[in-house]
């Protein structure tokens, strides 16, 4: 069950990584639902987040807990929402987004925004910046 998120780990395609464990990547989404979404992806090939193996649900929340601090330091938002769908792409993943108005700011069924790579790679060194 290749994915492109399998293509990105492997790092056959490009991405604008912002934190990579061995158990996990996270990296921005380049058609995000705002400003500073990142996704978490396991770097095992499993379609469905509840079957993951448990050390790898244990340890998601830990990896993205700094992460989520540091969207917070780059993105004026009132926190960091999370979320499971799995349906665009047969991979486990977990989004984390700004929610900068309120709980509308997660709704997967409105339309994603368009964001340069410029604005994507400024994101990336911001985020990376504030992990430290």
């Amino acid at each position: 069950m290749t994915s492109i998120f399998s293509k990105i780990i492997s790092k056959e395609i490009p991405s604008y990584i912002i934190a990579e464990n061995e158990m996990f990547i996270a990296f921005l989404d380049v058609f995000p639902l705002s400003i500073g979404h990142v996704l978490v992806v396991a770097k095992i090939e499993i379609d469905k987040f509840y079957e993951l193996p448990a050390d790898y649900l244990m340890n998601i929340m830990v990896f993205a807990k700094p992460i989520c601090e540091a969207i917070e330091k780059s993105v004026s938002c009132k926190r960091v929402g999370m979320a499971i769908i799995g349906l665009e792409i047969p991979h486990a993943h977990l989004h984390l987004v700004p929610l900068v108005t309120d709980a509308s700011d997660i709704n997967f069924a409105k339309k994603k925004l368009n964001i340069d790579k410029t604005a994507l790679k400024k994101m990336q060194l911001k985020l990376i910046a504030n992990l430290q």
